[in-house]
């Protein structure tokens, strides 16, 4: 089966790169799929964003936005995540979590440090409620 992909209006190109921020983080690189308002709810959207890991790389700490609720797939490889307060969990391809709305996501990383990892993340969000992600110092 070909794999579908719908460009979105104003995306950009993710540019990849393995080099280490200030704090030491390989980070990971995250590319707009899919943006659409849902026809049958209004004010509500649907954003799908690939995120890659290269080898040993991670996300900031990060929150979402208030009215993201999140479904994040595991493509492939192992990612290590943690929300809110709950437990650290390595997920493997083929596995997935789900985020509550204003969640908080301290942990978010490749759990290899040879091999990459890709991840599928799924937000229904109110449309207006923007940036999807916000670092968290």
């Amino acid at each position: 089966m070909e794999k579908s992909r719908i460009p979105m209006a104003d995306e950009t190109k993710a540019v990849a790169t393995s080099v280490p921020d200030q704090g030491g983080h390989v980070p990971s690189i995250v590319t707009p799929i899919f943006d659409q308002a849902i026809p049958n709810i209004p004010g509500k959207s649907l954003n799908v964003l690939e995120v890659d890991y290269a080898p040993g790389a991670a996300a900031h700490p990060h929150r979402h936005a208030k009215s993201a609720f999140i479904y994040a797939y595991v493509l492939s490889g192992e990612i290590e995540s943690k929300v809110n307060d709950g437990e650290t969990r390595v997920y493997k391809t083929g596995e997935f979590w789900t985020e509550p709305p204003n969640a908080n996501h301290p942990i978010s990383r490749n759990a290899s440090k040879t091999k990459p990892a890709k991840l599928l993340a799924v937000f229904v969000v109110d449309s207006d409620d923007k940036p999807l992600t916000i670092p968290v110092e």
